[in-house]
């Protein structure tokens, strides 16, 4: 069986983490990238410990070039992988902020779209845990004081999911009402009031922003709004 072709080597490593740091953008990489990134890692330390079984002062060169060269492997893809991360942990501000599907998922790997997912649904759990409830329910972190019931009394009805949904729903639509605009001009990436990160955008992109930042971009030249 033939030995799986490795498709990484040490510049093209450099030229993605240049570009990964260089562009607003998330790099598109190849599908494999992380199964190509061990298999490269494990041919260097093979490398390694040939070279460790010779003896010699060239032997020795080698040896320290290619630990040197794995040293700096491992720093690359460290870096890679965090300026990835912090791109997706944007991404995934906004989507759990704005619900909107106009962001490209394309370049995210297999296993940076689990993670994306993940952290929506956490973003979402924790807004509705506590903005939606400070919204419809004021006081709602205050310490509870202990009551005791009359004795005989009947207990009060608590109630439902079913019930208290549409409040919560309603109080989200009121605190996101937003307006579907197509960008005319490109934009860079900038951040609201609320240090909300948005964009980049690029011309014929839409996007379902907030009613406020919508109208300075459609004042600005920079959006029209797209009727529903």
């Amino acid at each position: 069986m033939a030995e799986k072709e490795i498709n990484i080597t040490y510049e093209t490593l450099f030229d993605l983490l240049r570009r990964e740091k260089n562009r607003a953008e998330l790099q598109k990489l190849s599908e494999t990238f992380f199964e190509d990134a061990n298999s490269y890692i494990k041919e260097k330390h093979a490398i390694l410990k040939d070279q460790q079984m010779k003896i010699g002062m060239s032997a020795t060169a080698e040896k320290e070039k290619t630990a040197k060269q794995i040293e700096n492997i491992n720093s690359m893809l460290k870096g890679l992988f965090e300026r990835r991360q912090q791109k997706i942990v944007e991404i995934a501000i906004i989507k759990s902020k704005t619900s909107s599907d106009i962001t490209d998922y394309s370049a995210l790997l297999n296993e940076e779209r689990e993670m994306f997912d993940e952290l929506v649904e956490l973003l979402y759990r924790f807004k509705k845990k506590v903005l939606l409830r400070l919204v419809t329910e004021p006081g709602f972190m205050e310490p509870k004081q202990e009551k005791k019931e009359p004795e005989l009394t009947e207990p009060k009805k608590l109630e439902t999911a079913e019930e208290t949904e549409p409040e919560i729903k309603e109080a989200a639509e009121e605190q996101e009402k937003t307006k579907l605009i197509r960008f005319i001009h490109s934009v860079p990436k900038f951040v609201g009031r609320h240090l909300e990160v948005y964009g980049p955008f690029e011309e014929d992109d839409t996007a379902n922003l907030s009613e406020e930042i919508a109208d300075i971009l459609i004042k600005k030249g920079r959006a029209e709004e797209i009727k529903k």
